[in-house]
């Protein structure tokens, strides 16, 4: 009888099957798209098709160090060092090839929704124009107000059957409307998963390595509409509900402060940010990641699933913003948060000014402030990145102190 995986070694497996199953089918024939990280892949997994990801394709590469030729190779050929890093990288890569990480094969077709950036279009456009291949758009516009409008829904819902067409003309066959119900069911049964799982941070101490997040939500952009991703989900549940029983935790060391991390991670200096946090017993179990991808509708809904990504966190007001990460704060007993600067997500900084004082205001949580970017190293100190997280944890002391005087 074979022994029972961990879920990182599952994560591992499954990981490695995401991206060799795209370069056997690609080698065999078979369709490659390439998509953004919250687009309703329903669609290509009921088709078939396989999908791989840029922006987890892109930070991989950051992770892994191999960022700046690629980065100096899109800049050489006159993209601009401020855009988004995520965007340079893949085109670079597009045109090169090579990478540290898995060589993926170029797309047949790519699925571009901008409903966490607008920047994506651009991006993803020239993708279509310089490949010459098809490019299916679902075009989500913004919330300003608080709720998702029924006639936003309409027209997101409009976009889909539209997507539906163009894959049925791409793939030259009908599509399976009895395996996207099947489809539908396993997507919202892994986000399920993925929020029961991510949940067990709100134990104090939190059985989660709140940095573990970063590896987990590979999976829940790759793989959220097939089985095998509820299988890791439950599994990460279930280690962590036997460490929550037994007192005892990931994270290493003892967790003396409890964290927000707002904004996407530095995956290039990933390590030096967790040591350091580590290093002053400071614990990440607040995100907004575990909800992004949170995209809950019933089966056979096309009005849920159409309301479900036009309501994603990136693609609410300022009011909607506040009030998550407030929840996000009070939910997981946070003592502090952290605020990436996050030079390729310019939309996003010039809110955060804003939504930093407000979360503020109405928890009385301290925070603090870094600049970085998600792939370019050349955009992050690390002397910087320490001495906030130092003055972080004198405030969180401070305000520790001051409770139990009163």
């Amino acid at each position: 009888m074979s022994e029972k995986l961990t879920s990182k070694q599952l994560l591992g497996q499954l990981t490695a099957k995401h991206y060799n199953d795209a370069i056997v089918g690609k080698q065999n024939g078979e369709l490659v798209a390439w998509s953004t990280s919250i687009a309703p892949q329903e669609f290509c997994e009921t088709m078939g098709i396989h999908v791989i990801y840029p922006e987890n394709h892109a930070a991989a590469i950051g992770a892994k160090g191999g960022a700046i030729p690629i980065l100096e190779h899109s800049e050489a050929n006159g993209y601009s060092i401020d855009l988004c890093s995520y965007a340079r990288i893949n085109l670079g890569y597009m045109e090169l090839q090579d990478c540290c990480f898995e060589n993926v094969p170029l797309p047949d077709l790519i699925i571009c929704c901008n409903n966490i950036c607008n920047t994506l279009i651009k991006w993803y456009e020239n993708i279509a124009k310089e490949l010459n291949i098809p490019m299916i758009m679902i075009d989500v516009p913004y919330n300003t107000e608080y709720e998702v409008t029924q006639p936003r829904v309409n027209y997101i819902k409009g976009q889909f059957k539209e997507a539906i067409r163009q894959l049925e003309e791409i793939c030259g066959r009908p599509f399976d409307y009895d395996r996207f119900d099947e489809i539908m069911k396993n997507s919202s049964r892994a986000a399920k998963s993925w929020k029961r799982a991510m949940d067990y941070a709100a134990y104090v101490p939190s059985p989660l390595n709140g940095f573990n997040i970063f590896n987990y939500m590979a999976l829940i952009v790759c793989m959220r509409g097939k089985e095998e991703s509820i299988q890791l989900f439950d599994l990460i549940a279930e280690e962590l509900e036997e460490l929550a029983r037994n007192g005892e935790s990931q994270f290493p060391g003892g967790e003396q402060y409890r964290i927000m991390w707002e904004g996407i991670a530095c995956w290039p200096y990933l390590g030096h940010n967790f040591k350091t946090l580590k290093k002053y017993g400071v614990n990440m179990v607040g995100s907004t990641y575990p909800g992004a991808w949170t995209l809950l509708y019933e089966a056979g809904d096309l009005n849920g699933m159409a309301r479900a990504y036009a309501g994603v966190m990136n693609n609410t007001n300022l009011a909607r913003q506040v009030e998550l990460r407030t929840s996000i704060i009070k939910d997981f007993k946070c003592d502090g948060a952290i605020y990436h600067m996050n030079r390729s997500c310019k939309l996003m900084d010039f809110m955060q000014y804003q939504l930093q004082r407000e979360v503020a205001d109405r928890t009385g949580v301290p925070y603090v402030v870094f600049d970085g970017d998600q792939t370019d190293p050349r955009n992050f100190a690390q002397a910087q990145f320490e001495t906030r997280v130092q003055a972080l944890v004198e405030m969180m002391e401070r305000n520790k102190i001051n409770k139990k005087s009163m």
